[in-house]
């Protein structure tokens, strides 16, 4: 069976999941994925799409991520390189299935790192991903209690595996996840929303 579409793992990834934070972590992990393929010469469009459904299961069925999500790929017929991405991703937390090839790996590493800069963004003034440097990231990567949902270990383990430092993945990360800032929210558009677009309007 050919992969999936964009179109059709965004239809699947939204059947699972109405909770909007979900979708956009998804988005922003797709972008990432994308991004990062093109750099290494693999198909942005097949990590893309994984990168869509890796939290497939999340919102309904928690407690057997990302098992269920597995089955539901197997079902809808994924091939068997994006189920095992996605079992993958979660090595050492809720699975067993180790990371080995190259998109399973980035898909590892950027996972949780996708989240922490999501939060480092939302509490600049600007709300956009375009000024987020890196030694600004550092920062809030050090304050063990910013954004403390956001495995620290899981994403240097990540970086190693990669055999990237942590300073040169979170940089690809910032870029990858820039190709999707307007529809992340981060791109600055909620703070013109909330301040000056409100005081222009009045």
């Amino acid at each position: 069976m050919p992969m999936a579409t964009r179109e059709e793992a965004l239809a699947l990834l939204r059947e699972y999941n109405a909770n909007e934070s979900l979708v956009k972590h998804a988005l922003a992990v797709e972008a990432t994925m994308r991004a990062m393929a093109s750099a290494r010469g693999e198909d942005p469009e097949f990590w893309g799409a994984v990168g869509l459904v890796h939290d497939l299961d999340y919102e309904r069925f928690p407690e057997k991520h990302p098992h269920e999500g597995a089955r539901i790929l197997r079902e809808r017929g994924w091939p068997e390189e994006a189920v095992h991405a996605v079992l993958s991703h979660a090595w050492g937390i809720v699975s067993d299935v180790e990371p080995v090839h190259p998109m399973e790996k980035v898909l590892f590493a950027i996972d949780e790192l996708t989240g922490l800069i999501t939060a480092a963004v939302l509490v600049r003034p600007s709300k956009s991903l375009a000024d987020l440097s890196v030694s600004s990231l550092k920062k809030k990567w050090k304050d063990k209690g910013f954004a403390a949902g956001a495995n620290r270990d899981v994403i240097a383990r990540g970086a190693e595996m990669l055999g990237m430092n942590l300073d040169d993945l979170m940089a690809e990360v910032i870029a990858g996840m820039n190709d999707a800032a307007a529809a992340l929210g981060l791109d600055g558009s909620l703070r013109v929303e909330g301040g000056e677009r409100g005081e222009a309007n009045a």
